[in-house]
């Protein structure tokens, strides 16, 4: 029996012999590459060279449909190889890799359908692709709609949707696209060109914090986010008492983003957590003793208390002592009865 070295320097020699169909697929399961030199392969040995790289079908003159489609359901790129490969063929290739319809000719739409479900972003290969397209590749993939020409606003929800970061690649988004996209991450309103009152809200209620990407909020939206998280404050220029009162409620050490506060708001901020004092300027004897009466530790934020904020403290909690120089009388008589 002819071996296929044997027979491949016979056809270098111009000889011609044939192997028979065993020596051809003991070559191709070596190197599939190897049926470029085989006249004539049967359609088996044809299979076994494209399941091992589809790209071989090079290498096929003429092969039929059944090969076609096994080359491109092991590498779609293979399409490239194949001349005016049919639907089927073509479908096999995008579902394996959506990409490989730049190699197709005028691609069906059922072609483009399947190869934005298999790569939403294979999208940019399609000429002039119609709302139908537009929709799959956006549902596969959101960050497709960066290569759609003014899409649809059911696009633009779709693709935000399944990527609120899209939102960035959004000419002029509906207020309804905006919305989709702060419920999901307010800090997405940074992407959005003055947005309205109700997405400024929507964006806040989601993350309190995306207020530092708003500019001029209004006082409701400033409300919402320090009635969430009073540290919000430190974001909001020239906020209103309304709003310093709101942030202080909520967290006292917010009285730190408020230039020369009002009595009421450093009441309400050491009523909140009693060490706020400590960012509080020359604190009146009322604010000292507001803020002693809910933890008597704060002392030690207290430049020279008065014996009535000293006894107030150490009645609160006796370890507060530490913190007094030089006690009163009255204040050791206190802790020794």
């Amino acid at each position: 029996m002819c071996s296929f070295q044997d027979y491949l320097y016979a056809r270098r020699q111009g000889a011609s012999i044939e192997i028979t169909e065993t020596v051809q697929l003991e070559a191709i399961k070596q190197d599939g590459s190897n049926i470029q030199f085989i006249h004539q392969p049967s359609e088996a040995v044809q299979l076994q060279a494209v399941q091992q790289d589809g790209n071989n079908i090079q290498f096929i003159h003429q092969p039929s449909e059944a090969v076609q489609l096994q080359a491109v359901q092991q590498d779609g790129h293979a399409i490239k190889f194949i001349h005016q490969p049919s639907e089927t063929v073509q479908l096999a290739a995008v579902q394996q890799d959506g990409h490989t319809i730049q190699f197709i000719h005028q691609p069906s739409e059922a072609v483009q359908l399947q190869a934005v479900q298999q790569n939403g972003q294979a999208i940019h290969l399609i000429h002039q692709p119609n709302e139908t397209v537009q929709l799959e590749a956006v549902k596969q993939r959101g960050v497709a709609i960066q290569f759609i020409h003014q899409p649809s606003e059911a696009v633009q929800l779709q693709a935000v949707q399944q990527n609120c970061y899209v939102i960035q690649f959004i000419s002029q988004p509906s207020e309804q696209v905006q919305l989709e996209a702060v419920k999901q991450d307010g800090n997405n309103i940074q992407f959005i060109h003055q947005p309205s009152e109700t997405v400024q809200l929507e964006a806040v209620k989601q993350d309190e914090y995306s207020i530092a990407y708003i500019q001029k909020p209004s006082n409701t939206v400033q409300l919402e986010a320090v009635q969430r998280r009073g540290e919000t404050l430190n974001f909001i220029r020239n906020p209103i008492e309304q709003v310093q009162l709101e942030a202080v409620k909520q967290k006292g050490y917010a009285i730190r983003f408020i230039h020369e506060p009002s009595e009421q708001i450093q009441l309400e901020a050491v009523r909140q957590d009693a060490f706020a004092i400590q960012f509080v300027h020359q604190p009146s004897e009322a604010i000292q003793l507001a803020a002693i009466k809910q933890n008597g530790m704060a002392i030690q934020f207290i430049h020279q208390p008065s014996e009535a904020v000293q006894l107030q403290a150490v009645q609160q909690n006796r370890h507060a002592l530490q913190f007094i120089h030089q006690p009163s009388q009255a204040v050791i008589h206190t802790l020794s009865n």
